[in-house]
């Protein structure tokens, strides 16, 4: 009997306690096919989670009730379903969307500083969503954007793999990097920048193409590159992306999202590669890519406001040991004229925040604090730096009328310190700023934006920076921009050029460095088509023109040991052409292709030549399949980068001067089935090129890194012998591509709620 009475009393006790776990489940889905990703949310509840590779969503344990749910997705519209929790043991909604991505209503603000649709901005921005990273997987974003229009990672250095971005054929340092609209880098190697942050925090990249120092300030002379970071409620509580290739490169991203009491809730984020196999292909006895162990820790943290007003700190923490040079060189050998390699240490810290003021207008307050340490030595010649930036910033949102107004103040203060002799002592600048924005809207059709900034540097005095942009969209479906704007850069010499670090080359400073300054003309066409049961189809035409003043001119043809920095007594230049396409049919298939045409030219002295390193022209292409009912999705992506002006050490180098086209092409596929977990492989540069195909080496007189057989004339210049019938020095400076040839990888995603 007393066993009786227990179970039922454990009977009536699970009745009643499954009765009070209500589940609400569903998948989300567009055109039939999945949407993995997803955020699922109850509103004004706790309870958010992400939809698994196959789009399905699941909750239980919510009280009785009525609620709404929401789903939001990238490039997909927003969509709310109520629900009313009763006695029902399980619900099933399940969401259809509509696409946005090519619908262009996504909201941008990298263009003017405002949430504006991209249809609606009148400065061209380009997105960059989550699912394209996913589409070439890599250990960070600079490698990401290989295969975006207009975009190219720029390898520096055959040795070190130091490199940059380039925007429109200009040079890195003329490209901004910015985390949520707070810039995080400057003077001291942009790469940094994009590197480290894990990609499963990233929501999406907004690229702004032009001169944007209006807004932005120094150093934004090409470009912008804004990496928008995913808000913590809107992830899931765990994700981890990890991959490895045949090179052994092993690459761990993961993500933690957690409640810091009822205030906070905070993401976190560890991403870790290393790459410790030196390789050889090219047979010079240099690695062909250098070794690397690179730890860093990202964290953002959203302040829960009873105003609702927005309040957000995010830091980044990045340590990197990267070192490449003779296949016998250890550290044992770092700083000295036996073994020659190249080995830099890297720390770096960032802090940055955004608080909007607790006022009835809509104001803000933006910070940064960044520090770069970095230990570096080529060969036996050391290269110390330390700098460090605070930056701070007002801004006021206001609408009136037909008037969309921001004005702001900016603080830039810059510590910047290093062993070589063009910073004898610590250099301490700082930049003051105030700007303004007005966008005037006429009528349904056009509007017209204009803007001036006014930057006082100490060392260079005051710096107006004007900027004009006119709309016109004659239908809900074109959008016909015209952009001018104005670009600034303060000297920074040193801290971007790796050439100038070496020791490879002797550096020469002609006379006392003026701020570099451009004039940016843009015109913007962008048309959406929609076709009859095959989708929709984005076409956007761009031109543009680039004047630069005060350019300073590395020159490298003067004296081949030598490189010879001045401001431009001339001017320089370079003209572009640009197409692109988007295409996503509702059978699972997308496409995007992208073209641009580089025309540069620098005059100096009355003698005009193509600068080094710019690209006549670049393809770049996007494929993506799914297919439902075999849980599988493949990707194909790829570029054709062609000819660039190469740096030859003399006139018997036998090296090429203009480099052959060349294209990068990788394929992936994604297997879906399994809850919550994606298995991916695929092949890296499947044509297997490296820049040493068509050339004797790369690696100039890599037999000889301290040249202690070189023989010299008189005058310094360098005499062609037996063992040197090229009559050329070491230099690893010609290097334009990835010199890493083709390679399988393997990788898995993860996430739980």
């Amino acid at each position: 009997m007393k066993n009786t009475i227990v179970i039922s009393m454990l009977l009536l006790f699970f009745i009643g306690y499954s009765q009070n776990k209500k589940s609400v489940s569903g998948k989300i889905t567009s055109n039939n096919q999945p949407i993995p990703g997803a955020t699922v949310s109850l509103l004004k509840t706790t309870f958010v989670t992400q939809t698994d590779s196959l789009g399905q969503y699941f909750f239980s344990e919510i009280p009785n009730g009525n609620y709404t749910i929401q789903v939001i997705a990238n490039g997909f519209q927003t969509k709310n379903k109520n629900v009313n929790i009763k006695d029902e043991q399980e619900i099933i909604l399940n969401f259809a969307l509509e696409n946005t991505e090519n619908q262009l209503d996504e909201v941008v603000v990298s263009g003017t500083l405002k949430p504006v649709k991209r249809l609606e901005n009148p400065v061209p921005v380009e997105i960059i969503s989550a699912p394209f990273l996913k589409q070439n997987p890599t250990s960070n974003v600079l490698d990401a954007l290989q295969n975006v229009n207009g975009l190219r990672p720029q390898n520096n250095c055959n040795v070190c793999n130091t490199g940059d971005i380039r925007i429109n054929g200009l040079d890195g340092p003329y490209t901004m990097v910015t985390i949520d609209g707070m810039p995080i880098v400057s003077a001291l190697g942009t790469v940094y920048g994009l590197s480290g942050i894990p990609n499963a925090m990233i929501d999406k990249i907004e690229v702004v193409k032009g001169a944007a120092s209006t807004l932005y300030g120094s150093e934004a002379v090409g470009g912008l590159i804004n990496i928008i970071t995913k808000k913590p409620f809107a992830v899931p509580l765990f994700t981890a992306d990890v991959f490895t290739t045949s090179w052994l490169e092993t690459n761990v991203d993961l993500g933690y999202k957690t409640n810091i009491g009822s205030k906070a809730t905070a993401l976190f984020g560890v991403n870790y590669f290393t790459y410790n196999n030196p390789i050889d292909n090219n047979n010079d006895n240099f690695t062909d890519v250098s070794l690397q162990n690179r730890g860093s820790f990202f964290s953002k943290i959203n302040i829960n406001r009873a105003s609702k007003k927005e309040f957000s700190l995010v830091s980044r923490y990045l340590y990197e040991d990267r070192w490449g040079g003779e296949m016998q060189w250890n550290k044992s050998f770092r700083g000295g004229d036996q073994v020659y390699g190249e080995s830099i240490y890297t720390s770096r810290y960032e802090f940055l925040g955004k608080y909007e003021l607790p006022v009835a207008e809509k104001m803000f307050f933006q910070f940064s604090v960044i520090g770069h340490d970095q230990n570096s030595v080529y060969g036996n010649a050391t290269f110390l730096a330390n700098q460090k930036i605070a930056f701070g910033q007002f801004i006021w949102d206001k609408n009136w009328s037909n008037h969309s107004v921001l004005f702001g103040t900016a603080l830039r203060y810059q510590f910047y310190n290093d062993n070589t002799p063009a910073t004898a002592t610590a250099n301490h600048s700082k930049i003051y700023s105030a700007f303004a924005q007005d966008e005037i809207t006429h009528n349904e059709k056009t509007s017209t934006l204009i803007g001036l900034r006014y930057d006082y540097n100490d060392n260079h005095g005051s710096i107006f920076t004007p900027r004009f942009a006119f709309k016109f969209k004659p239908t809900p479906t074109d959008i016909l921009r015209f952009n001018f704007g104005t670009g600034f850069r303060i000297v920074n010499l040193f801290t971007e050029d790796h050439q100038a670090l070496s020791g490879a080359r002797e550096v020469v400073i002609q006379s006392n460095l003026k701020p570099e300054t451009s004039y940016n003309l843009n015109l913007n066409y962008l048309k959406k088509f929609k076709l009859t049961n095959a989708g929709v189809l984005n076409l956007e035409l761009a031109s543009w023109y680039t004047y630069f003043t005060n350019r300073i001119f590395a020159n490298y043809d003067i004296n081949p040991n030598q490189i010879i920095y001045d401001n431009l007594n001339g001017n320089s230049t370079i003209f572009g052409l640009s197409a692109n396409a988007d295409w996503v049919s509702p059978f699972g298939l997308k496409a995007n292709i992208g073209t641009s045409y580089f025309d540069a030219m620098t005059t100096q002295d009355g003698i005009s030549l193509r600068p080094l390193f710019t690209e006549r022209y670049s393809l770049n292409w996007g494929l993506s399949y799914d297919i439902s009912n075999w849980f599988l999705s493949f990707d194909f992506t790829g570029n054709l980068t062609g000819p660039m002006r190469l740096p030859l050490l003399s006139e018997l180098d036998p090296r090429r001067e203009i480099s052959k086209p060349y294209s990068i092409q990788n394929i992936q596929m994604t297997f879906k089935k399994i809850h919550n977990l994606e298995l991916y492989t695929g092949v890296k540069n499947l044509l297997n090129w490296t820049p040493n195909r068509g050339n004797p080496f790369l690696i100039a007189r890599a037999n000889d890194p301290f040249d202690s057989n070189v023989q010299v004339d008189n005058s310094g210049a360098v005499i062609p012998t037996a063992d040197n019938p090229f009559a050329l020095t070491f230099d690893p400076t010609y290097a334009y591509g990835p010199n890493q040839g083709r390679r399988f990888f393997i990788g898995l995603r993860y996430h739980f709620d």
